[in-house]
């Protein structure tokens, strides 16, 4: 494992699935078609999405089959934060994240630290 960012944490509880980074509705669409594609399957991967902003409209289609969203903007008082609690997804926000390697279609765990902190850990590469 490799901790590869971190961020404060808006729900007190592990994530771990793939990591998907999502800039567009595009690719909110892409992975809805991933969802409905995967309906029949019983081993279907977790997904952890990663978004830039704090996009609770763009993530509204899929957010309710998340495991974790890790967005690196915003703080707990942001509506994604609030959402994603309600709904009992942990979520990252401002979550400062190391760059070095590309992490899109990686495994993933959110896991809480120290307070209000979180870390994301890069589990297999």
């Amino acid at each position: 494992m490799k901790q590869i960012g971190e961020g404060i944490i808006s729900l007190n509880k592990n994530a771990e699935g793939m990591l998907r980074v999502i800039t567009s509705i595009q690719d909110v669409l892409t992975l809805l078609k991933e969802f409905k594609a995967e309906e029949d399957q019983t081993s279907a991967d977790p997904k952890i999405v990663l978004v830039k902003d704090a996009g609770t409209t763009t993530l509204a289609l899929v957010l309710s089959r998340l495991q974790g969203v890790v967005c690196t903007s915003g703080a707990l008082g942001s509506h994604l934060a609030i959402v994603t609690r309600e709904f009992g997804i942990p979520t990252l926000m401002g979550t400062k994240i190391n760059y070095e390697d590309e992490f899109e279609n990686q495994r993933v765990r959110i896991e809480p630290s120290e307070g209000s902190s979180g870390i994301l850990l890069l589990l297999e590469k």
